[in-house]
């Protein structure tokens, strides 16, 4: 039989994901109660700003005491679209406090503060769901805490950053350098006025620790996630991966070590090959390669941002969450059994682009090359061209650690002959 009294849900949040939740919550309200098997309803919505035009939004809804709605007795689950570390986390824990379990899409809090988070939530028998925090409308997080539960997941691939994305491909078609890429990101509306998180990598740093952390069983925290961003990407390097069948991406790669006694998480922009799924993704789509024993390779692909793709997944963890309410159980909760350590960046085993401006004369690149060999990195290929004096080399090493790549270039920066180090870049995909 149906339950009847309708489950009480409040919003914490209501812009551009928030408003698609609620809009989608009252234009679906009879699929999401068949669905779910009870009625379900909007008790609140809490904002900074209750004067602003919310199309299709209740007013009588809206209030700006987020604290006392998280504190209603009534209250079965709490969906955060707020954003940031507070109040969020403030507000996340007094709602499980108060017996309601929480949907959030609230990726830094999660990447800094997810374990304690977990534990509030299994303290109260309550639930904690996050789909919307990865790769937006990309079914991501479920299949690798559920689907892949059973398998051991080896590598975690992907392009977790629209932005990023959509402004190296404009690089890779039209010739455009970063800011002219920038400003047509911005004007288009996928770039913030302030783009730092995406840039910068910070937004796929904390993406890239929530999978980690599912993926391999283990706890990683933003700060043990590598990071680096693509402000210095120059078209040069756009056209050097191209003379190499390669494009560039900025990908988030988590990894297990071979001896599967520790893992890694990084971000940073890398050469591809075209020939790899990844290296068709283009505009400010997302797509994630997951490496698994028994599964073999998958590929996930769809829009990673938005208000109604990141709505989309907001609601399917609203009815699993509602779902286990009226069974009265929960869903899974962390999984952190293995206590992997998180290997620094300089054990990573990585390939390297190296693009050097020396001078045109003999035993240049014999010079070159014994650096590397002392440096115990091996050399995969090298092409030279010179003019005038003048001349650019440029190297694709072997895997190496990447300790002992870093070095081999701060080396030859030392050496009379080499003007200069053009760029760096590290090939993956192969």
């Amino acid at each position: 039989m149906m339950r009847t009294r309708p489950l009480q849900v409040a919003l914490l949040g209501c812009g551009v994901v928030g408003s698609e939740v609620a809009r989608i919550m009252t234009t679906h309200a009879d699929d999401l109660t068949a669905r779910i098997g009870a009625p379900v309803e909007l008790a609140g919505i809490a904002v900074r700003r209750p004067g602003r035009v919310r199309a299709g939004v209740p007013a009588e809804l809206i209030t700006t005491d987020a604290t006392a709605l998280v504190k209603r007795g009534d209250i079965d689950v709490v969906i955060e679209v707020i954003g940031g570390i507070e109040p969020a986390r403030t507000l996340i824990t007094t709602a499980f406090e108060h017996g309601a379990s929480v949907v959030s899409a609230n990726k830094a809090l999660l990447a800094e503060d997810g374990a304690a988070l977990h534990a509030a939530a299994e303290e109260r028998g309550a639930d904690l769901y996050y789909e919307a925090a990865v790769a937006g409308a990309i079914p991501l997080v479920r299949p690798l805490r559920e689907s892949l539960a059973g398998d051991t997941v080896n590598r975690v691939l992907g392009i977790v950053n629209g932005t990023t994305n959509f402004i190296l491909d404009k690089m890779d078609t039209s010739g455009a350098g970063y800011s002219e890429a920038l400003d047509e990101a911005t004007a288009l509306g996928y770039a913030e006025a302030d783009p730092t998180a995406d840039v910068e990598g910070f937004d796929a740093a904390a993406k890239a620790a929530i999978l980690a952390g599912i993926a391999f069983h283990t706890r990683v925290r933003l700060d043990d996630v590598h990071r680096e961003g693509l402000t210095e990407v120059t078209a040069a390097d756009i056209a050097s991966a191209k003379r190499m069948g390669c494009t560039v991406k900025l990908l988030a790669i988590c990894e297990r070590a071979g001896d599967g006694r520790s893992v890694t998480a990084r971000v940073h922009p890398a050469m591809i090959p075209l020939s790899h799924p990844l290296a068709s993704v283009r505009e400010a789509y997302n797509a994630v390669f997951v490496e698994a024993e028994a599964a073999g390779q998958l590929m996930f692909y769809g829009p990673g941002a938005g208000g109604a793709p990141t709505a989309s997944a907001v609601l399917g963890d609203l009815v699993a969450a509602c779902r286990n309410r009226l069974a009265d159980t929960t869903g899974p909760g962390e999984s952190a059994y293995t206590r992997l350590p998180v290997s620094p960046m300089g054990e990573v085993v990585t390939r390297y682009h190296i693009s050097l401006d020396v001078a045109d004369k003999p035993g240049v690149l014999a010079q070159v090359a014994q650096v590397f060999a002392e440096h115990g990195v091996s050399i995969d290929t090298v092409r030279q061209q010179g003019k005038d004096g003048e001349a650019s080399l440029v190297v694709v090493t072997h895997r190496a650690p990447d300790a002992a790549l870093s070095a081999t270039v701060e080396t030859l920066r030392q050496l009379d002959t080499v003007r200069g180090v053009a760029s760096i870049m590290r090939v993956e995909g192969e």
